[in-house]
């Protein structure tokens, strides 16, 4: 087992890996920017090193200054947590190669799966369906327009190198693909340096259909059941739950083995999520491999009581799955709101500044991950989350009453926050009903 692990990312991650070396008995040790030095949080570690400038480019993504924390501080291995480093296989290979281990999948996993047009070739060799599309990136509009007529409209423009909806556009026509295949690829090779681009058949309504798995490096892979991430604005996730609502137990069972199958295929070791879309008839299709912890991966610790943070740690020191699939009990319902320092009524509006004031709800079930605290100043340069309000209760009906009293005790003072808008989303009777979508937000609140 590793003596020190350094954590290579900010905030509430941060902190949540923090506390679970302090409970293995590991010595952790932190990074931080200009911006986020002097955070509370960072007195928690053993040691914490000022790695650059307040914006990430100049932090939080520069590898050498990270890599060099790492060697000062004379750990044993990285974790990166998730977003800035966390799915970079350069980053990954060069913690390798100074001899300290990156807590995820090796580099060639994580390239591979990271080019959402290769992963689909290995889901369909790994026999998990997939979206009719093109076989591989679209290399004219000639091509493009083929291959739109032999899937049929609508199509979905996708990039291969791609998240968080950039460099993805909806087609309905022939006239109306040559425009946005052109949008996608400028926006594509802006955001990630590569504007490869394929085709997808576009799913109408579609709910978004999550699988946790983990996998040692002695050939054991398990599922920890689905999570459902459909309610979203503009392809960013505003609640996840466990179990999903409204899916027959045999599409769950056939999506968690499919999705078994797709990390054994790609020879994967560690925590990871595969992410599916099913349609309105409970068909679902393979869209990518998360090759790292999630934002929501307490939804699952909840359901399942496994800790999947210290589990990340112990497969990457060597260790076996202390557990097999039949261990991992499905138990009640828990769901998550991610609670951003926005303003739903200015259109989502980032909304830094200082939090002046800070009461967070408690109870049987309850469970608040941030950060932040009375005093704390919301920088204007990261994502905008605060925290995860979570709540686990026997039923879904039981833990949407929980979320909303809960939301309710939440009082963030200084600042606007999205407690409100998640209010109305748990009110709303599609929501309570479970008969949510992709598009169920847009559609029903920001038209």
């Amino acid at each position: 087992m590793y003596n020190r692990i350094l954590i290579a990312n900010r905030g509430e991650i941060a902190l949540r890996v923090i506390r679970a070396c302090r409970e293995m008995g590991i010595e952790s040790v932190a990074v931080f920017s200009e911006a986020d030095r002097g955070s509370t949080y960072l007195e928690l570690a053993d040691e914490a090193y000022c790695i650059g400038g307040a914006r990430s480019n100049e932090s939080y993504l520069k590898i050498d200054r990270v890599i060099s924390a790492a060697e000062v501080g004379n750990v044993d291995a990285i974790h990166p947590g998730y977003g800035f480093l966390a799915e970079n296989a350069h980053f990954n290979e060069v913690c390798r190669s100074c001899e300290i281990d990156f807590i995820g999948p090796t580099p060639d996993a994580m390239q591979r799966l990271g080019d959402k047009n290769e992963a689909r070739a290995m889901a369909r060799e790994a026999n998990v369906p997939v979206v009719p599309g093109s076989d591989g990136l679209i290399e004219s509009e000639e091509e493009a327009v083929k291959v739109a007529h032999e899937i049929g409209f609508p199509v979905l423009i996708k990039a291969t190198a791609g998240g968080g909806g950039k460099g993805m556009r909806v087609a309905h026509s022939a006239l109306e693909l040559n425009t946005a295949l052109q949008q996608a690829q400028v926006e594509a090779e802006a955001a990630f340096g590569n504007g490869g681009v394929y085709l997808e058949k576009y799913v109408e309504h579609p709910r978004h259909v999550e699988v946790q798995v983990i996998a040692d490096q002695h050939g054991n892979v398990v599922h920890l059941w689905e999570r459902d991430c459909s309610t979203q604005r503009r392809h960013q996730k505003l609640i996840e739950e466990s179990p999903a609502p409204n899916l027959p137990v045999d599409i769950r069972n056939s999506i968690c083995d499919a999705a078994v199958r797709m990390i054994q295929n790609a020879n994967y070791h560690n925590a990871g999520t595969v992410e599916f879309i099913v349609d309105k008839d409970h068909n679902f299709y393979f869209i990518e491999v998360n090759a790292r912890i999630q934002v929501e991966h307490p939804v699952t610790e909840l359901v399942t009581g496994i800790d999947l943070i210290k589990e990340q740690i112990r497969v990457a020191a060597g260790e076996k799955l202390s557990f097999t699939q039949d261990d991992i009990v499905l138990n009640g319902s828990a769901i998550e709101c991610r609670i951003n320092a926005e303003d739903p009524d200015k259109n989502f509006q980032p909304c830094p500044g200082k939090i002046e004031s800070l009461f967070v709800p408690g109870g049987l079930g309850v469970r608040f991950d941030s950060h932040v605290h009375a005093g704390y100043t919301v920088p204007p340069y990261y994502d905008s989350m605060i925290g995860k309000l979570l709540v686990h209760k026997p039923t879904r009906e039981e833990a949407i009453d929980c979320m909303m009293r809960c939301l309710d005790e939440l009082k963030v003072g200084g600042i606007k926050t999205t407690a409100p808008f998640h209010k109305e989303l748990l009110r709303h009777t599609d929501f309570n009903d479970g008969n949510i979508d992709t598009t169920f937000v847009e559609r029903t609140f920001l038209d």
